[in-house]
């Protein structure tokens, strides 16, 4: 296409006036948001009670060898005995299992989440486990149970998040109530020191003082290759110059 001449006022430059590309001149599409995943549907039938769902804690907690008491305490806590209860974060069922946590016990399929026995099986594995991982610390596993075993651990236990703090707290006084026997008098003492951590800095220096660098595990990749990482393969011209140069210390 032969562009278009402009003529200006006497003695300005002849300017040469080309054709507008339609990419420049498009108006930006709008990124839309991204899709969040759907929540899981509860079924489509009536609910077990609270009865049926006592009844089958006695015969669970004997298997797995976890006191009735702290069972019938999480539940309380994560869903107060309903088989159909589905967070915000997609946790499902009496004892609020995040699919993938369920996944490790065996337990793929999210409707199955819905089922009491199922759920209740899983999520007292689930609980076993972390009393076992932190040598029957009630404090620490329920901490576990509800921030995940990455925050405890990294924060040798210091875990200052509101939500996790009431919900320990409220775990350990049903467990108390309802004739738990073994010691969390220091868990919930610990629960108050760390409320009095109330504002970010102080938080921070907890952090600090208790992070255990030896528990992270980062895994580094570069994102250019090595022509781009080291700057004596850069191709030099004239007008170019190096991503970045690299120079000894005097």
């Amino acid at each position: 296409m032969i562009p278009a001449l402009g003529w200006s006022a006497p003695d300005a430059p002849l300017v040469a006036m080309t054709t507008p590309d339609p990419a420049e001149s498009a108006p930006t599409e709008a990124i839309p948001p991204p899709v969040k995943p759907a929540l899981p549907t509860p079924p489509n039938c009536p609910r077990p009670s609270r009865a049926q769902i006592m009844a089958m804690i006695p015969a669970v907690a004997n298997h797995y060898g976890v006191e009735e008491a702290l069972i019938r305490a999480v539940i309380t806590a994560e869903s107060n005995f309903n088989a159909h209860a589905v967070s915000p974060a997609g946790a499902v069922g009496l004892m609020q299992l995040m699919p993938p946590t369920a996944n490790d016990y065996g337990v793929s399929s999210v409707d199955k989440l819905f089922d009491p026995l199922t759920n209740l099986r899983t999520g007292t594995r689930h609980l076993k486990r972390l009393l076992n991982k932190y040598k029957n610390d009630y404090g620490r596993a329920i901490m576990a149970y509800n921030a995940g075993e990455g925050v405890v651990d990294r924060t040798n236990s210091q875990v200052t998040y509101r939500e996790t703090l009431n919900y320990t707290e409220a775990v350990i006084s049903n467990y108390q109530r309802q004739g738990g026997t073994a010691p969390t008098q220091t868990a919930l003492t610990q629960v108050q020191t760390l409320r009095e951590v109330k504002n970010p800095k102080q938080a921070r220096r907890l952090l600090k003082k208790y992070l255990d660098l030896s528990l992270l595990s980062l895994n580094v990749e570069p994102t250019l290759n090595t022509r781009y990482l080291n700057p004596a393969l850069h191709d030099a011209d004239p007008t170019g110059k190096p991503m970045f140069e690299l120079n000894a210390r005097d």
